[in-house]
């Protein structure tokens, strides 16, 4: 294969790679490591311009005499760290082992296409965690049975808009607003000692922590553009959070918090 095909190839591959990457939760200093891990293994250096929405990227070899670029999108991906872990431990493996590229797409290929955890494991989880929370913030039983109950429904709304591919904004709103509507019962009814824990909490798995940290990250590392974008984005989707649960405190005329 002439270094022309190779290139091309091998950044495709990469393009591809890096933006599963981004959408599985990885923050930028991270995706900019494996993937130069990858491209060196062959040989080659790669210089990345990462985005929200998508990541500019030129392979070239060690002089600058021959060099590809490609431009990608993002992946419509939810956050997933064991994929985050498995994709890393495949740069380690082709720059260790020298993989082939046919073995390395191959493996790739395995990693992407392994099947993911069910979504009603995943919505079960996502409750007893929340539920959780409430009991951390002192909550009592009561209040910690409101609050898997709300969860419950305000995340399953979740998963079906999302499905739907509607904003994920708009989605963010509904799903705060869907929770929170279950969690106020307890204060409406008076529920147990800590009804206000419970309103309170039940909007809490909304709260967009790996963006925030990545984009601190990010910022910290140097890479500005991105860990801002992360920031912003994280900072819409706390306030779309607030909007649905306001929604619930004015139409229900509660007070509580």
């Amino acid at each position: 294969m002439d270094i022309h095909a190779e290139l091309k190839e091998l950044s495709k591959f990469l393009s591809d790679y890096s933006t599963s990457l981004m959408a599985v939760g990885v923050h930028t200093s991270r995706i900019v490591r494996n993937t130069s891990r990858i491209a060196e293994s062959f040989g080659y250096f790669v210089d990345m311009t990462i985005f929200q929405k998508t990541i500019i990227m030129t392979l070239r070899d060690k002089d600058n005499s021959h060099s590809y670029s490609t431009v990608n999108k993002i992946k419509p991906m939810a956050l997933n760290f064991e994929l985050n872990a498995r994709l890393s431990t495949l740069s380690w493996e082709a720059y260790d082992e020298h993989l082939s590229m046919d073995e390395l797409k191959a493996r790739y290929k395995e990693i992407i296409s392994n099947p993911r955890m069910s979504k009603w494991m995943v919505l079960f989880l996502v409750a007893c965690a929340n539920a959780s929370f409430c009991r951390l913030f002192t909550g009592d039983i009561q209040a910690m049975g409101i609050v898997f109950v709300a969860t419950l429904a305000g995340f399953f709304i979740r998963q079906k808009l999302t499905e739907m591919h509607l904003n994920h904004l708009f989605v963010f709103i509904v799903s705060a607003f869907t929770a929170s509507m279950i969690g106020c019962t307890a204060v409406l009814y008076n529920i147990g000692n800590t009804p206000d824990i419970a309103l309170g909490t039940s909007v809490l798995y909304l709260v967009p922590g790996v963006p925030l940290i990545n984009g601190v990250i990010d910022v910290i590392e140097g890479h500005v553009l991105a860990g801002v974008s992360r920031l912003i984005n994280a900072a819409l989707l706390i306030i779309c959070l607030s909007i649905g649960l306001s929604l619930t405190l004015l139409l229900l005329g509660v007070n509580a918090l």
